[in-house]
């Protein structure tokens, strides 16, 4: 990725959510996709624009190390004038005593044992770790808006199968109260209707509140007042039936190979792995740099200037060249700043294979658990299918009175389970891919269901 592609994609997320806010966005609801959500948390983003702040601070950084190393210029001016001798009189004549003067000095450091170039290169490094930092926290965000967004998604449907479940226990109870008023039912079968209604009605309760709570964490995430109602918008699933059903069949061997061809992408491309090696690459340079103090030091300055009194007016006050050079003795304190470089050199090198194991699990956990995903979506709606079928032939029955209010909750509670194992499965694989996407910073995600589908990149 280029060098500057986190403040830029800062910009155009700002762009996005400027036009998506005044032109398209109006106070009673509307329906937003998962690009506008993720522009909208870019931009909302304090955190991301904390870490483009640092970049700029950071190349601020490296510019001040370059002017330092330029000649130091320096300009003075002085003037003065006797008032009274040292008996106390009264000098005869201020303006006979005046002087004045001017100076002008330039100095020059010519030899620091190579200490300009290896500070430029750890002031390089510190740059790019803030680029590091902020592409991270790009892909963090757009993670959990994701996960937001696929969670209010998630709420919904499961209100929606919360209220078909309520309106089945409603029709099993006005059933339930004609038979037991005609008395063709028992009082039990009766209040086994009641209870299965007050249930579904405490479970759509619950489903409401959780779907409040999940539009509400999506608008924190995307910066969008609390008055203003909106619905999440849809996710085709279409788009990802092939990548399913090649996930939920996939070998042990063919998701072996699949962890491998990730695990090489991520370990190029992953933010966080990449600035843990800029940090152990930081600490082998400052530990070049305190050696460097053991070198001698060298630098050269040149000075002239004007004078001016009254009785000879304006002269040169000729000018003179010093070349200074200095030695290092208290090599201790050198050696023991070399021994403290060296400590955090190696725990340098310790963090970033602590990283690369991380990121490893991370990827291993992201990959098999999308798989497992996959593969529940295509189990569980089956499941659901045969589930309403069954729902369908025992209604028939209590129809006809052929099944009790029990068989009937036996099998509603079926369809509701497998419905919901069904949603889980869906939301939980699109999930998957997020984080995937995340840890291999892939910025479309078409490439990676790519990889995933056996197609290359």
């Amino acid at each position: 990725m280029k060098r500057n592609k986190v403040p830029d994609i800062k910009k155009k997320s700002l762009l996005i959510a400027v036009v998506f806010i005044f032109t398209g966005f109006h106070v009673t609801a509307q329906t937003i996709n998962l690009e506008q959500a993720r522009s909208l948390a870019l931009a909302n983003s304090r955190n991301l624009a904390k870490y483009n702040l640092a970049i700029q601070s950071s190349i601020l950084d490296e510019r001040f190390r370059i002017y330092s190393n330029l000649p130091s210029l320096s300009l003075g001016a002085n003037a003065s004038t006797s008032l009274w001798n040292a008996g106390g009189e009264p000098a005869p004549d201020p303006l006979e005593a005046f002087k004045a003067g001017a100076n002008f000095s330039v100095s020059q450091k010519i030899f620091e044992g190579g200490k300009t170039l290896v500070q430029k290169a750890i002031n390089g490094l510190a740059t790019e770790t803030a680029r590091k930092d902020a592409l991270a926290e790009y892909f963090n965000v757009l993670n959990t808006v994701d996960g937001a967004y696929y969670a209010a998604l998630e709420a919904a449907a499961d209100l929606e199968a919360a209220e078909s479940a309520l309106q089945t226990a409603n029709l099993s109870l006005s059933m339930a109260e004609v038979r037991q008023a005609s008395g063709v039912i028992s009082t039990g079968d009766y209040l086994k209707a009641l209870a299965d209604r007050e249930s579904s009605e405490t479970s759509r309760n619950q489903a409401r509140r959780n779907y409040s709570l999940s539009n509400a964490k999506l608008k924190s995430l995307i910066g969008l007042n609390e008055a203003v109602g909106f619905n999440a918008g849809q996710v085709d699933f279409s788009r990802y039936e092939e990548l399913i059903l090649r996930l939920g069949s996939i070998t042990d061997t063919e998701a072996d190979s699949l962890y491998g061809e990730l695990r090489e992408i991520a370990a190029a491309a992953n933010p966080a792995l990449a600035k843990a090696g800029l940090s152990s690459r930081r600490a082998e340079k400052s530990l070049s740099l305190s050696k460097l103090d053991f070198s001698p030091g060298l630098s050269a300055s040149f000075s002239t200037g004007l004078n001016y009194t009254p009785n000879n007016g304006i002269e040169p006050s000729g000018g003179s060249v010093s070349i200074s050079g200095s030695i290092p003795l208290d090599f201790w304190v050198t050696a023991n700043n070399v021994a403290k470089s060296k400590i955090a050199r190696d725990t340098a090198t310790l963090d970033y294979y602590t990283a690369e194991n991380s990121l490893e699990a991370e990827l291993q956990s992201a990959l098999f658990n999308t798989i497992a995903q996959a593969g529940s979506a295509g189990s569980s709606r089956r499941a659901l299918e045969y589930a309403e079928k069954h729902f369908e032939y025992i209604m028939e029955r209590y129809r006809l009175s052929q099944s009790s209010v029990s068989e009937l909750s036996d099998a509603s509670a079926l369809v509701s389970s497998s419905r919901s194992q069904f949603i889980k499965a869906r939301y939980g694989f699109l999930q998957g891919l997020s984080t995937l996407r995340s840890l291999g910073a892939f910025e479309d995600e078409e490439k990676l269901m790519q990889i995933l589908k056996g197609k290359g990149p």
